[in-house]
């Protein structure tokens, strides 16, 4: 009877929205399930604490008190976990509702698991993560750091435009502070910008000089930068006051490779973010073993919403073993599945003129095609309230686009295959 109940609860589930990986997660459990089968086995950390980590302390903040079975990196002048908690899925940024009480106690469980890199962005919500991390992390706020990010005309009610002015900026970290219930931000980041805006950023009146001023006023303790343009990565590279550098890594997303590595020679920590393509990427332990194994990585940041994922994804990157030729296999056969021309739903190309949410549209067609799923795929794709077939061709969507796809061709070939 228990286990019948399980099985609808699944079902019932599946029916809401969510993310690729939990979709196939519990879709997996339910045939396991109905086939009678059962699993789970977990495993701690095998990992010591790096040497010269437990007890430092930095400029701002109290001494960290590791987790003994936890690794723990050099962030630039910061020391943190070797996995952190991304904040952004747990909004429901794509897709879902998640419970307030539940996320606090996620990110309480990440901080009893070890996990001391917290990262959150007043976008993000806007304004909900930030709200969530600080009332989650506010018993054990010295023990752990927070990277938040600023660029978005949040403070003025436009999320969506980048506004990099010093005035904005000392809004932005006084309206963070406020929402993260601290007194200091220990890293704060330049949020994606494009090499003309990171041009805004450092001349005469630009950010830098609200993020200096910050700085010295001790709100805010070091001073990153977040990229999807290998040329604003090699830029960044080169700017002393850049600490650290957040940039997609992944199976399918090399290309920042040899910036990583002078990363590593410069003392610029490296923070890698989109370790699972978005969500393209289904094995999401083989993908963070991929990523971790790079020994320039300071820290990866999977997006994380369930007590599950959390779990999966401590063992994933716990497990130092080197990569079996059966991994290596598979991940060749990843690239060669997903090429480069595919969705990492960061949604910049929003707002679409006429309200695609191009994303969804997107994930319902991987769904399509590489997933079984057909009935589900199109049955979700049906309720979008205006289709792929709507786009009038304007191209907007592909000026916002950091990775340069061919969205316009890309909403046609869904229009297509879900018979428009």
């Amino acid at each position: 009877m228990q286990r019948s109940i399980f099985v609808c609860r699944i079902f019932i589930e599946m029916t809401e929205p969510m993310d690729r990986r939990n979709f196939l997660k519990k879709a997996s459990s339910f045939a396991l399930l109905t086939a009678g089968a059962a699993t789970g086995v977990s495993r701690v950390f095998a990992h010591a604490p790096l040497s010269g980590t437990k007890g430092e302390t930095d400029k701002v903040g109290d001494k960290l008190q590791p987790n003994e079975k936890m690794e723990y990196r050099r962030l630039g002048k910061l020391d943190v976990s070797a996995i952190g908690l991304g904040c952004l899925p747990m909004v429901g940024y794509y897709g879902g509702k998640y419970d307030k009480r539940e996320m606090i106690a996620l990110i309480r469980r990440a901080y009893d698991k070890g996990v001391t890199f917290f990262d959150t962005a007043e976008v993000y919500g806007p304004h909900t993560s930030e709200e969530w991390v600080g009332e989650a992390v506010a018993p054990f706020r010295d023990k752990i750091r927070i990277g938040t990010k600023f660029g978005f005309g949040v403070e003025e009610g436009k999320p969506t435009t980048l506004n990099s002015r010093p005035d904005h900026i000392r809004r932005a970290v006084d309206g963070s502070l406020k929402r993260l219930r601290t007194d200091h931000i220990d890293l704060y980041q330049v949020h994606n910008p494009s090499m003309e805006q990171l041009d805004t950023v450092i001349g005469e009146g630009g950010a830098l000089e609200a993020l200096l001023e910050a700085k010295a006023a001790g709100k805010i303790g070091h001073i990153g930068l977040t990229a999807h343009s290998t040329a604003v990565f090699e830029r960044a590279l080169n700017l002393d006051w850049v600490e650290t550098i957040m940039f997609p890594y992944n199976i399918v997303e090399n290309q920042g490779d040899g910036l990583i590595r002078k990363c590593q020679e410069k003392n610029v920590g490296f923070i890698a973010m989109k370790p699972l393509a978005g969500g393209a990427i289904e094995n999401g332990t083989l993908a963070l073993r991929y990523v971790c194994s790079n020994p320039a990585v300071t820290v990866v940041i999977p997006g994380m919403a369930e007590v599950s994922e959390l779990e999966e994804n401590i063992k994933a990157c716990s497990d130092a073993a080197p990569l079996t030729e059966a991994e290596l296999a598979e991940i060749e056969q990843i690239r060669h599945q997903l090429g480069t021309n595919f969705c990492r739903r960061c949604n910049y190309c929003a707002p679409c003129t006429v309200g695609i949410s191009i994303p969804s549209a997107f994930l319902f067609a991987g769904y399509l095609e590489r997933y079984n799923l057909a009935d589900w795929a199109k049955d979700r794709y049906g309720s979008m309230a205006v289709k792929a077939s709507a786009c009038v061709g304007c191209g907007k969507c592909e000026t916002r686009c950091p990775y340069h796809l061919p969205i316009r061709e890309m909403l046609k070939k869904v229009a297509e295959e879900f018979g428009e």
